[in-house]
């Protein structure tokens, strides 16, 4: 007679924080050796572990955006190399479970044994490179096909059976700027690419692979009956909602994103049928983005702590039809499907899910990442340099508390470039950075305020915005007024100029861009 399979609660608590702490382990290690601030500073990078199939086993507390897609990018590697001991794979196809050019994905297996046939094991790292080429300094530009954005990597090997391939290295520094800070970065990543490997080896030899895997599979199934649990609690039925990208940075048609979600038991449909086709300039999101936004709103949905694994999505079916704006096809282009309709598709389905809990959803948060990139060539040095960040906002009351200022939301968790940082590495001078005040929706409990960051350029540069909530402002729910939309304007001699949500500009030395971010909508009528 067999045995049930037996979970001590115990080791399964021992194991979820084993793994986490490698996940973890990776990061700090990506985030110390890197030369780019992007990485170093604001932290814009991912890590993770998955098992021999390509499923999610651990995540560090890293970026939203990023987790919830790298399971397809491994996915694709598998099916697409013969992963050998010591191979490292990469790649950044957004089409291949990437997320865009800038985001540089690295898979390697792990074998446990000299005599493994297999890898037991895989770990994986995604870092946003501050330039993968294309035809704007940071490869973040108003595009309308992907050939302009960058390089674009499918699955390859780096890395073969322990020895870096110089001719493909030499292939990718060709083609990007700044060679110096990217070959820094790939070689930081290969760094934490190691080190996972080396840990997980480690725990193997300390508890045995029966029990590491058997464990990894606990897990899961975990997450997945404690989503599972916390479906089956809701009203069965049908929740709808839509919301409205401005633009998408070439006609000023708005774009809608449209999603319908169906509880039945303890199953879940999301379904973004409605959703407009995908359209010619960059906003377009690959359905990797897609699935990683359904993945971070239900985890979200959970009260107690659980692990951030493959099981949170087994209860899940998502349906994005081809050739929409939340589930592109090639060759459109994606720079900001990444960073700007991925937080569109969070507050369509958080105002979907408002319906069915009307007590415990927040309002809008600011909803966009105000990505903004200046680049060329340093006149003082005469270097090349490429400066990118994404900009802090309003976070969206809660229903029982007001929401935060001047912080990252939803899908993604990096930081500020510090000012210090940002003046000793680019020709640049922080001229203001503050919250700004009264942005946020009011309401019983306020929205909380947008930031205004302004910069003063020592050089002449490119400068060019990706962002959005310029004409649709972050929604209040439950009576609470919006949140203000944001804003973006340059000073020059000339005065001061408006740019659109997504703009690319000359400017000169002394020239400043002044960028106001949106504040978070407002929860509760102000007269409750």
């Amino acid at each position: 007679m067999t045995l049930p399979n037996i979970v001590d609660p115990v080791k399964l608590e021992i194991f979820r924080a084993i793994y986490h702490s490698v996940a973890e382990e990776m990061g700090l290690v990506l985030k110390r050796t890197a030369f780019s601030p992007n990485i170093k500073e604001r932290r814009d990078y991912s890590c993770a572990l998955f098992g021999k199939n390509g499923e999610l086993i651990a995540q560090g507390d890293h970026m939203p955006v990023h987790l919830g897609s790298m399971p397809m990018s491994v996915k694709a590697a598998i099916k697409e190399q013969k992963m050998l001991n010591g191979d490292i794979v990469f790649l950044n196809d957004p089409f291949a479970g990437g997320t865009h050019l800038p985001d540089l994905t690295m898979i390697a297996p792990v074998y446990i044994g000299e005599k493994a046939s297999q890898p037991t094991f895989y770990v994986a790292n995604r870092a946003h490179h501050a330039d993968i080429g294309g035809a704007t300094p940071g490869s973040m530009g108003t595009a309308t096909e992907i050939y302009q954005e960058g390089l674009r990597i499918p699955p390859i090997k780096l890395v073969k059976q322990g020895e870096l391939d110089k001719d493909i290295k030499r292939l990718f520094l060709s083609n990007v700027r700044l060679a110096e800070e990217r070959e820094g970065d790939l070689t930081a990543q290969i760094g934490a690419i190691r080190t996972g490997s080396n840990r997980l080896i480690e725990i193997v030899e300390r508890y045995g692979e029966k029990e590491c895997l058997a464990y990894a599979n606990n897990l899961i199934s975990y997450s997945a009956r404690m989503m599972k649990n916390r479906l089956i609690n809701l009203p069965d039925g049908e929740y709808s909602a839509e919301d409205y990208l401005d633009d998408d940075g070439i006609t000023n048609k708005p774009i809608k994103i449209a999603v319908t979600i169906q509880i039945k038991g303890d199953q879940a449909k999301v379904d973004f049928s409605g959703t407009d086709k995908q359209c010619s300039g960059p906003i377009n999101a690959v359905l990797a983005i897609t699935v990683s936004a359904v993945f971070y709103v239900f985890r979200c949905l959970l009260k107690e702590v659980v692990p951030a694994n493959a099981g949170i999505l087994e209860p899940i079916d998502v349906t994005a039809p081809l050739g929409t704006i939340v589930n592109a096809i090639p060759p459109a282009a994606v720079a900001a499907g990444n960073v700007e309709t991925s937080q569109r598709i969070v507050d369509v389905l958080l105002k979907a899910l408002s319906q069915v809990l009307p007590n415990e959803i927040p309002a809008a948060s600011q909803g966009t990442m105000n990505n903004l990139t200046i680049g060329g060539i340093n006149s003082l040095t005469g270097q090349e340099f490429a400066y990118y960040e994404t900009i802090a906002g309003g976070m969206g009351a809660r229903p029982t508390i007001s929401g935060l200022s001047g912080v990252h939301t939803h899908m993604t968790n990096s930081l500020n470039t510090p000012v210090e940082a940002l003046e000793y590495a680019y020709p640049l001078r922080v001229r203001r950075y503050k919250l700004r005040n009264n942005s946020g929706g009011k309401g019983q409990h306020q929205g909380g305020n947008g930031i205004i960051r302004e910069l003063e350029l020592l050089t002449p540069a490119q400068v060019t915005l990706l962002s959005d909530r310029r004409h649709f402002p972050p929604y209040g729910l439950a009576g609470g007024e919006p949140g203000l939309v944001g804003q973006a304007y340059i000073i020059t001699s000339e005065g001061k100029e408006n740019l659109s949500s997504k703009q690319s500009v000359e400017l000169k030395i002394g020239d400043r861009i002044v960028i106001e971010t949106p504040g978070g909508g407002g929860y509760g009528s102000i007269n409750d």
